[in-house]
């Protein structure tokens, strides 16, 4: 009887692991290597390059870089104290190219967080009220019969949401109320599909909300999206384990380790997709910062939702330069890959030489030196994307597809994607 008990309690354990999402320990080489990805981007300290989320998703993995993460948080406050305050801070912003959007103020705001700062007094009283502007702004276009859309996204809605939360400000029933009501009524799209990425940091700010006890009175409808948007994440997992793709896995990720689904077999599925990002990075598939800074938290067993009570005094393996022995010079491989843009009433199609190893951001660059095509772009955070492609620029609700011919969606962007030999790659105006 007495094995029989352990047996039994043994199950009991079992099962109760399949309800919560818990990854294993990584090899912290396989971090380290991870990390060091994000080195040269503390390097790059002008306006057009500093990422909060950088700073974020290394102060909240295993590992640190040191004297350059204390310069380049530094910068940042530099940056975007002078761009949002201008003379509060400074008397001179005229360095100021733009005020950062919603999505980098609110990310400025996480990273403040994981440093274990909250913003206080009537300087950090103005950054909250210019991020509540925002959100303002966002309810307004949403409208009152929720018929319209963001300016942004609800992605960047959320995001806003969640960077008030972990600052301890509470945020009016009726902005949540808007998010609420996207969640509840399948509005978390992004171009015209559901979105993982969008889902996950809507349910990362009302788990904010909830472990914060703030808006009590949507208390009942918050508990409700959270689990909707958990159980919609599970269903977007794909046979090879990814939720949605490689790169929105990782904040997936952040969101169901929040919390535990009874009945839904919540850690086979997260198993699952650990492997599937293991075996990404061992393709080195994560070369963009963004993503890396969402994956390196996870790896760690955190989440932005940490950020409420942050630990700042835990050990982190200090990183190193990578110092890899480069091969020898070979001479490099000339390769062709086809351009095409057939969504205009004049289609263009040519082949383009690059070497091999180019971007697809060379290939376009490329391609405009060679003559007949044009194209612009726009500065995010996670990389450049076109705007505008031989003179048509995307509308209000359209946005240019990067395709791999004929149908096949890249998961990159323009700076990240490299075609191989031969590949053609389409270049397609839709709308959402």
């Amino acid at each position: 009887m007495r094995h029989l008990g352990a047996f039994l309690f043994l199950l009991g354990v079992l099962g109760a692991l399949t309800d919560v999402c818990e990854i294993p320990e990584v090899d912290i080489q396989l971090v380290e290597k991870l990390g060091q990805r994000l080195l040269p981007w503390m390097d790059r300290l002008s306006q057009e390059h500093l990422n909060p989320s950088v700073y974020v998703g290394l102060r909240l993995s295993s590992v640190q870089g040191g004297t350059k993460e204390k310069l380049y948080l530094r910068s940042l406050k530099l940056d975007y104290q002078q761009c949002l305050l201008g003379s509060a801070f400074s008397e001179n912003d005229s360095d100021c190219q733009a005020k950062p959007s919603m999505g980098r103020l609110s990310l400025y705001l996480l990273a403040l967080r994981a440093n274990c700062e909250f913003v206080r007094g009537r300087k950090g009283d103005r950054l909250i009220s210019q991020l509540k502007r925002f959100l303002e702004d966002e309810k307004k276009a949403i409208g009152h019969n929720h018929k319209g859309h963001p300016h942004t996204s609800y992605y960047q809605y959320g995001l806003g949401i969640l960077a008030l939360c972990v600052h301890q400000k509470r945020v009016h029933d009726n902005l949540v109320g808007k998010l609420l009501y996207a969640v509840e009524h399948n509005h978390p799209l992004h171009q015209s599909h559901f979105s993982v990425d969008t889902a996950a940091m809507a349910g990362l700010a009302f788990t904010c909300l909830k472990r914060s006890n703030f808006n009590p009175d949507q208390r009942q409808r918050i508990t409700m999206a959270i689990r909707t948007v958990q159980e919609k994440i599970l269903k977007a997992q794909t046979p090879e384990g990814y939720f949605g793709n490689v790169y929105s896995t990782p904040l997936a990720l952040q969101l169901l380790m929040t919390s535990h689904m009874p009945g839904a077999e919540l850690g086979t599925a997260c198993l699952k997709a650990k492997v599937a990002l293991l075996a990404s990075l061992q393709d080195g598939a994560f070369q963009n910062a963004v993503m890396i800074s969402q994956l390196l938290p996870v790896l760690n067993h955190k989440t932005y939702v940490d950020l409420i009570s942050p630990d700042c005094l835990g050990p982190r393996v200090m990183l190193e330069p990578d110092t890899m022995t480069l091969p020898e010079i070979q001479v490099p491989e000339t390769i062709s890959v086809t351009l095409q843009v057939l969504s205009l009433l004049r289609p263009y199609r040519q082949a383009i030489p690059v070497l091999a190893g180019s971007s697809l951001e060379d290939v376009l660059k490329k391609a405009h030196e060679l003559g007949e095509f044009t194209y612009e772009t726009q500065a995010s955070l996670s990389g450049p994307y076109l705007t505008s492609v031989m003179g048509k620029a995307a509308g209000k609700r359209e946005f240019w597809q990067l395709l791999q011919a004929p149908n096949t969606p890249l998961q990159q962007g323009i700076a990240d994607y490299r075609p191989k030999d031969g590949e053609t790659i389409e270049l397609r105006l839709v709308s959402w």
